[in-house]
């Protein structure tokens, strides 16, 4: 039987053409760069480069920019067997304004239709996205048919497919032959320091991977893009808000930031969009807050607030992503909520350090320097 996938995304895929010159008018840019995009995209990316075993389940374009990037893809690490042409369509194109600290215009140019909401259910593999160790899936999927109902097929079966015991036993064996099959225990109940920080070592070092059965988790990134959705384009909150409810009953984590919450929910306060969140379906909510850092709090009590890492921002467009890849890194690594939070929150703060995004994914080593020096220091030289 195939080994399952650490961690497969679904949905968008495109090209980002980004300019190489800050501060600058797009009209007034001379200089751009072509980066492969789309956040389920970088998200299986920033995974991949964390040491996970990851693909992506999306479509593009029969054209050049199609073939870019099941080539970037191959070069990032991630599986693109199940992203598949389609010839009606162009691959997407993404530009953007970046003017640090915090002023990134999108351009997204999707028309007439992206070939991401063509996915089919159909066509799905539910077998690997039902064994999936991490299924993440995200709110502009769910804007428009079929790629709708394919996202709730793929949801539903994360549920419902039968899952083999022979199959649980290969991902048993494989979590312990990772961690050595040592269970993580301090002598505290659950296996934090008293203060609810991280059972082990010095400060940045990583816990020790839980053994026993790996987890399997179900992702839902609210992911609010109104220019994706209906009312002339300008978002149709109630629509989103009705499909948001029927994925968040299959999803275990719910993450998203204060717009998506709200959008979600109806409620932004974080705490009352935390308590929404649960209430809806998802174990686990996390709701990012830009400068205020980030809130997780889980169904069993468990609430962690975290404050943002000190960076000087450059780009602030691919921080989300790489916050996934690592929430996902440390979710599959058993640590703590803190520690899952304060690592995704160090990958997010590097990759705003940096100009573009998939190829400014952070590397386990990076993100455990930041960690122990409570920063991300300033980009050198030619980094990404």
């Amino acid at each position: 039987m195939p080994e399952p996938y650490d961690v497969i995304t679904m949905g968008r895929i495109g090209v980002d053409i980004y300019p190489l010159q800050t501060g600058v008018p797009l009209a007034r840019v001379e200089t751009f760069g072509k980066f492969l995009g789309g956040s389920p995209s970088n998200v299986a990316v920033a995974a991949a480069r964390l040491g996970r075993r990851t693909a992506v389940i999306t479509r593009t374009g029969r054209d050049a920019f199609g073939d870019y990037l099941h080539q970037a893809l191959g070069e990032f690490g991630v599986d693109d067997r199940w992203v598949s042409a389609v010839p009606e369509y162009p691959t997407p194109v993404t530009f953007c304004e970046i003017f640090p600290p915090d002023h990134f215009p999108l351009y997204f140019y999707r028309q007439p239709k992206a070939p991401d909401l063509e996915i089919r259910g159909e066509e799905l593999d539910l077998d690997a996205v039902h064994a999936a160790r991490v299924f993440w899936m995200t709110g502009t999927g769910l804007c428009a048919e079929p790629s709708r109902t394919a996202t709730l097929t793929a949801l539903r079966a994360r549920a419902e497919r039968p899952y083999s015991r022979a199959r649980a036993e290969t991902e048993d064996s494989r979590a312990r032959a990772e961690t050595g099959g040592t269970p993580v225990h301090d002598g505290t109940p659950d296996g934090r320091a008293d203060d609810g920080a991280p059972a082990a070592g010095p400060a940045g070092s990583r816990p020790p991977e839980a053994s026993g059965p790996p987890p399997r988790i179900t992702v839902f990134d609210l992911d609010w893009r109104p220019m994706f959705w209906g009312e002339q384009k300008g978002g149709d909150g109630e629509a989103a808000r009705a499909h948001y409810r029927e994925a968040l009953a299959h999803a275990t984590v719910a993450v998203g930031n204060l717009d998506e919450c709200e959008i979600a929910t109806g409620e932004r306060d974080p705490r009352a969009a935390a308590a929404a969140l649960l209430a809806a379906g998802p174990e686990l909510a996390v709701v990012k807050q830009g400068p205020g850092g980030v809130l997780a709090v889980h169904r069993d009590g468990t609430t962690a607030e975290i404050p943002p890492l000190p960076v000087d921002v450059v780009n602030g467009l691919g921080a989300g992503d790489a916050f996934g890849g690592a929430l996902c890194h440390g979710l599959l690594a058993g640590w703590d909520t803190g520690h899952v939070m304060r690592y995704a929150n160090a990958a997010g703060a590097i990759v705003a350090s940096r100009l573009a995004c998939s190829s400014a994914m952070p590397f386990p080593h990076e993100v455990e320097q930041a960690l122990a020096e409570g920063l991300v220091a300033p980009a050198t030289g030619d980094a990404p």
